[in-house]
């Protein structure tokens, strides 16, 4: 089966934290709407969320198997776990879906708060994941996600996001550049 992952598990060092998975292929799912948002109070932070709509959000398809999908869905707990018609499906690859792809939603997520902020290295986590596919890769991710108003906490120094993983000190500025017009313009 496959798991469409739209933040954290773009980043090949990141999912590896959870299991292990095929190749990631690059894909776009139509219907879908990514935010920065609240799960549930089990996070101290607000990370990235999807939910059924009206958008397009790119990520990635990754490959596993039966026995790591309960690793995944303790990975994203607070989420519900939605199978994706494969017609709602753009990749390059020639995958055969024939087997479910899965991807992890939450619907009405409350917008992220000063107490539950949008933490930078997981935004560095997913934009080092997107990076790894290209730059164009990357400010798709940017341009197709909602929330970047909210409040952001730079925690690089003291790294509070627990999956944070796969970024190097040469991706900082290049992040740095990519957000800074959403930062600064909402």
């Amino acid at each position: 089966m496959y798991i469409f992952g739209y933040g954290s598990l773009i980043n090949r060092a990141s999912r590896q934290r959870t299991g292990q998975t095929g190749q990631a292929v690059p894909a776009v799912v139509d219907g879908l709407e990514r935010h920065w948002g609240k799960v549930d109070r089990t996070y101290s932070i607000s990370p990235l969320v999807a939910m059924p709509g009206e958008g397009r959000c790119n990520g990635v398809l990754v490959k596993v198997e039966e026995d790591a999908l309960m690793h995944f869905d303790h990975r994203e707990r607070g989420y519900t776990r939605m199978e994706v018609d494969p017609a709602h499906i753009t990749q390059h690859e020639i995958l055969k879906f024939d087997a479910p792809v899965w991807v992890y939603v939450k619907t009405n997520p409350a917008p992220p708060c000063q107490l539950n902020p949008i933490m930078q290295t997981y935004v560095d986590t997913v934009l080092a994941g997107c990076l790894s596919i290209s730059d164009a890769f990357a400010r798709t991710f940017i341009d197709t996600t909602s929330g970047w108003h909210h409040p952001l906490e730079n925690d690089r120094k003291a790294p509070k996001y627990g999956n944070l993983a796969g970024v190097e000190a040469a991706h900082l500025p290049v992040i740095d550049r990519l957000i800074h017009p959403v930062r600064t313009h909402g």
